[in-house]
């Protein structure tokens, strides 16, 4: 079975095509529970998301600052396997129709499988990967299967990459480049600053992939400021922060929600 790498193409496509920055929300799978989970991303796109990424839960992140750390924690010691992303993608992509990616360190999927891991994930409706820690140069055997499953593969670029770095990076990659908004681990941040539209700029010089920027965003008003320069802008502590902050699960579902459409809404302002 084939996976939606065409699904998430169309879909930053037609963002384009309504002179708008696409809205990707990422949430952990596993949290608050598996179901409670799925429910969250369902009314993350109910409110305005055009794409989701599902976290894959690891134990020791190296881009995750501490509210998805603690997410992840959550979702680990509730005993969240691989087995449950898959099912909140797959349970996510039908009940939307929308793109789902998994965002995920590279040691889960070496130990699961490469083969065994493409073919789930095409299988459950998935769009593709995004994987920080892969090294471009490493990365070959898991494009051929990724490929060959129509799944995306999405490196992440820093401030600190060289132009020609970049240039490695954007040529290995697809469905869209994730452009970190400066050096550092995920988090709110007063402002995304001017690293970070130096940053698009420098990879929209070696790619004709969108170009996405994450870490950092969390309000309306820097989602509007970013969709200025960007392709897309990716939020994700700031939608584990509300299901952390509320009272109860139902309060929880309620704010995403909310917080989803407050940026759809800053995305069209660009």
């Amino acid at each position: 079975m084939s996976g939606n790498i065409q699904l998430l193409n169309d879909t930053l496509a037609q963002a384009k095509s309504e002179n708008r920055a696409a809205l990707i929300a990422y949430l952990p799978a596993g949290f608050p529970t598996v179901d409670g989970g799925i429910e969250a991303i369902k009314a993350v796109f109910d409110g305005g998301a055009d794409v989701v990424e599902v976290g894959l839960p690891h134990s020791d992140p190296v881009l995750d600052g501490p509210v998805i750390q603690t997410a992840d924690d959550i979702a680990l010691r509730g005993g969240v396997r691989i087995a449950d992303v898959m099912r909140t993608v797959r349970e996510a992509h039908e009940a939307t129709g929308k793109p789902v990616l998994v965002m995920t360190y590279w040691n889960p999927i070496d130990r699961y499988g490469i083969a065994r891991f493409t073919a789930e994930l095409a299988e459950a409706g998935g769009a593709g990967c995004i994987l920080p820690d892969l090294p471009v140069q490493e990365s070959a055997v898991w494009r051929e299967h990724a490929e060959k499953h129509g799944l995306a593969t999405v490196f992440v670029v820093a401030p600190s990459s060289k132009d020609a770095r970049l240039g490695e990076i954007t040529a290995a990659g697809s469905g869209f480049v994730y452009a970190a908004s400066l050096m550092g681990v995920t988090g709110t941040r007063e402002s995304v600053g001017a690293q970070a539209q130096d940053l698009v700029r420098r990879t929209r010089a070696t790619t004709g992939l969108p170009v996405c920027v994450g870490l950092g965003v969390s309000s309306a008003e820097q989602a509007a400021e970013v969709a200025g320069f960007a392709d897309g802008v990716i939020v994700g502590s700031a939608f584990v922060k509300r299901l952390l902050d509320a009272e109860d699960h139902a309060a929880g579902i309620a704010a995403v929600r909310a917080l989803a459409g407050d940026l759809a809404a800053g995305v069209r302002k660009r």
